[in-house]
């Protein structure tokens, strides 16, 4: 087989942080597969066929992508940020299971730029320590199983970064997971809105866990809680590189 899958991260929305890798695999792709607002951030030109799909039909997706190589096209599957968080590398690779038929295909994975590390480098360094990313939509997983990571997460001292944290069709559980976060962490602890990081119109704001509110959070935020030993300095949020031993911490 002479085609080739790419599986790409174009960041978080700036195009100063697309990697020269990623424009380099965009440069010579004759297809470009994604969902709708993802494949409108690439630049039409000759030769180059734009695939745009909904949301939601992701390994259908996939599986196109992998025929379009098997028959000696240069593919390259787009997701926002990092292909390997909550994206589309996984869907690819569920759909290469599939079909074995394409298991010698030329198969690559380039990262990009996380919206979680985007979001954490503009709020100052949330993340410095131990952390955990969760993505809080329940269409892939049961929302039970989301309560019970959320818990232990916050029992376990993990900073937290979460995805998709509040959609139209389920506005209600964003205020479930804040009534669990305080149920665990107490209503000290910090907690950021990243609203748009990167883009136009990006908006930050950071308070204590006690005075979040569910309508704080959309779709286009990713919202950071911090640990225990989290804190602000000037305007800057960060988690210590160091955790308190218990005699430190009594």
């Amino acid at each position: 087989m002479t085609g080739s899958v790419v599986i790409a991260g174009l960041g978080p929305g700036a195009e100063d942080l697309v990697t020269p890798e990623v424009r380099a695999a965009l440069e010579v792709a004759t297809d470009i597969v994604g969902y709708f607002p993802y494949v409108a951030r690439v630049e039409p030109r000759e030769g180059l066929t734009l695939h745009g799909s909904d949301n939601r039909v992701e390994v259908d997706r996939a599986t196109h992508a992998l025929q379009m190589a098997a028959e000696g096209r240069h593919v390259v599957v787009v997701s926002s940020g990092d292909p390997g968080v909550f994206a589309m590398a996984s869907a690819v690779f569920e759909a290469l299971e599939n079909h074995p038929e394409y298991h010698d295909l030329d198969i690559r994975v380039l990262p990009g730029i996380t919206a979680m590390l985007a979001a954490a480098s503009k709020l100052g360094a949330p993340l410095g320590h131990d952390f955990a990313a969760i993505n809080l939509s329940d269409n892939l997983k049961p929302w039970s199983l989301i309560e019970r990571r959320l818990r232990l997460a916050a029992q376990a001292g993990f900073a937290m970064a979460f995805y998709n944290p509040r959609s139209k069709s389920r506005p209600f559980q964003f205020g479930q997971a804040l009534t669990i976060l305080r149920e665990e962490l107490g209503d000290n602890v910090l907690i950021s809105f990243c609203k748009d990081v990167t883009k136009d119109g990006q908006k930050l704001l950071t308070v204590p866990l006690g005075e979040a509110t569910e309508d704080m959070a959309d779709m286009r935020t990713v919202v950071i809680v911090g640990n225990a030993d989290t804190r602000r300095v000037g305007p800057h949020v960060y988690t210590p590189r160091y955790a308190p031993t218990s005699s430190e911490s009594a």
